[in-house]
């Protein structure tokens, strides 16, 4: 208990899946949260939740992650409601199934949006006020894609790839301004979410979700805790030493 009590954590995409569970369990450790998410009514949801368990832990917040004016107002409500910022989580994101050939521009120029433009607008617009808050950490939620292609990935490949090495840049920018702000990213393989369901094209869940296990040499497939728990110690204390890096929450896959 209590290993982020103290900071101040703002969560993206955590109406559901991999975002809920990571602010629910920052909570749970004593952090205050803001759950963001562009599904109004998801993200307050969550949010009441969380405070059921965790009296005055959360608020919601309507976030278009793609949305300058959005992530301004996500930092104005972080020093407003709970004094600053010293945990950025990275988190929502999309998913494409498309070749190269197959792949429209528009649709690459969205998942791009999503989940690489994203994180790019929240580094850069929340370093001020993290700088401010004494430091922190910025998580960033890629993929395993974004080091493992798969021929029909090209968008998603390409933006999750691009947030691996933008991690890095973060951190060295970082590093060279000695804000005490750290910056890495996590990089799952399958995870029981919704998101996955959009890239099964499988009406048997199950059947699915078996045989996305067979791929992996842990032979299952991911849950939401698992990736929650590598993201709790890359906000902590506990990872002050670790910056410009990544997790691999991929079940041994790429080791193969």
């Amino acid at each position: 208990m209590d290993r982020v009590k103290g900071k101040v954590a703002l969560v993206t995409g955590a109406a559901q899946g991999i975002g809920a569970a990571v602010a629910t369990m920052l909570a749970a450790e004593g952090a205050k949260v803001l759950v963001t998410d562009i599904n109004t009514d998801g993200a307050t949801a969550e949010a009441n939740r969380i405070n059921d368990q965790y009296p005055a832990h959360a608020i919601a917040l309507t976030h278009d992650v793609t949305s300058p004016d959005d992530w301004r107002i996500a930092m104005q409500s972080a020093e407003e409601h709970f004094g600053g910022l010293h945990v950025l989580v990275n988190n929502a994101g999309i998913g494409a199934l498309a070749s190269v050939e197959d792949e429209t521009l528009e649709n690459w120029r969205y998942v791009h949006a999503v989940d690489l433009d994203s994180v790019f607008l929240g580094c850069k617009l929340a370093l001020p006020l993290m700088r401010a808050s004494g430091g922190g950490s910025i998580i960033n939620v890629s993929s395993i894609s974004g080091i493992i292609a798969a021929h029909n990935l090209a968008a998603y490949n390409s933006a999750k790839a691009a947030v691996r090495h933008l991690s890095k840049s973060v951190a060295l920018h970082c590093a060279r301004e000695n804000n005490n702000v750290r910056s890495n990213s996590v990089h799952p393989v399958f995870i029981d979410t919704p998101i996955l369901d959009g890239m099964m094209r499988n009406d048997d869940r199950e059947a699915a979700l078996t045989k996305l296990a067979r791929q992996i040499p842990l032979g299952r497939v991911g849950k939401t805790a698992d990736v929650a728990y590598a993201i709790l110690f890359l906000a902590s204390d506990e990872s002050s030493f670790i910056t410009g890096t990544e997790i691999r929450i991929d079940g041994g896959i790429s080791a193969m």
